[in-house]
């Protein structure tokens, strides 16, 4: 099967342009480092670094409180901190899943401009026989 992804992709950068191909090439699949890069490039980029920072902030959180249940006695006290425990596993949860949203976002926007770029190549073709 990867050698067919490897044939169609040649295929297709041969009938595209010097400049599309460079585009093209732009587009291929990245790994999990290059998608966790990508989601500091952009416009939200300024909301991904916010979020991280939260992050961090209600990590420090859920450690001061882990550390504060140990030394409790008061069962009341003790409830208290491990809702407040509960609370940032569940909003640190909630973050990491909005930045996985965020990395399928970009591999889909990805995979709909190779597409574009596929059909673009093929209507110049189409119509560069169309002409003869």
């Amino acid at each position: 099967m990867k050698t067919k992804m490897e044939d169609i992709d040649h295929l297709i950068k041969e009938t595209l342009s010097e400049e599309e191909a460079k585009f093209y090439d732009g587009l291929e699949e990245q790994n999990l480092l290059g998608m966790v890069k990508g989601l500091y490039k952009g416009k939200n980029s300024w909301l991904v670094l916010a979020m991280n920072i939260f992050n961090l902030v209600v990590f420090g959180f859920l450690i001061y409180f882990i550390i504060q249940s140990f030394d409790e006695e008061n069962t009341n006290n003790l409830i208290i901190y491990l809702g407040v425990i509960l609370l940032c596993f569940i909003t640190m949860s909630v973050i990491k899943i909005h930045m996985w949203m965020h990395m399928h976002r970009n591999v889909v926007t990805r995979e709909i401009k190779r597409l574009e770029l596929q059909v673009s190549s093929l209507a110049i073709k189409l119509s560069e026989k169309e002409d003869f």
